[in-house]
């Protein structure tokens, strides 16, 4: 069971990740969460850095989707921004929405990353989708209220998979 909690690879931040790396992966599209994964939870617009990523990302033909459990308001508003398609109320770690993503394109599970910054929804909902799950470390030291009692089961669950394995930051898959 510990194991769906232990992502695929852990990177410092996705913008670090480029198009070649994924593709050695064998990645064709890309599911990401929102909220303090690719912008801190209470930022309103995309930054440029993000904007800049995903261009670069479609443009060596890696579509991206934000999966996200917020509000369709809040996500709607960055996807239009940065021009991709998303899945609001996801309802991770369910597979609910992560199933409404995979209908938007035609590939097999194995093709598809979903950057997370948090093991309870992203990872272990990524896993349980059969994805390749990619923890992020969150933007913001600082959390919604309802993430924040996530993090503190989040921080039991790292200290147990760390006695079966290290866990180690990267800067690149």
């Amino acid at each position: 069971m510990l194991k769906m909690f232990l992502p695929n690879r852990m990177v410092h931040t996705p913008y670090d990740i480029t198009a070649d790396q994924l593709k050695q992966q064998g990645i064709k599209v890309v599911f990401t969460d929102l909220d303090n994964t690719l912008i801190a939870w209470d930022d309103e617009t995309a930054p440029s850095h993000l904007v800049e990523w995903i261009n670069h990302l479609k443009a060596a033909g890696i579509e991206v989707t934000i999966v996200s459990n917020n509000s369709e308001e809040r996500v709607r508003k960055i996807a239009d921004e940065v021009g991709v398609p998303f899945v609001y109320r996801a309802q991770k770690p369910l597979t609910t929405g992560f199933k409404r993503a995979m209908r938007l394109y035609a590939v097999r599970r194995d093709e598809v990353a979903m950057f997370g910054d948090q093991l309870l929804t992203d990872v272990f909902g990524g896993n349980r989708a059969r994805l390749f799950t990619i923890l992020v470390k969150p933007v913001k030291q600082s959390d919604a209220w309802n993430t924040k009692i996530n993090r503190k089961i989040e921080k039991i669950v790292i200290a147990l998979l760390k006695r079966k394995k290290p866990l180690t930051w990267e800067d690149q898959l």
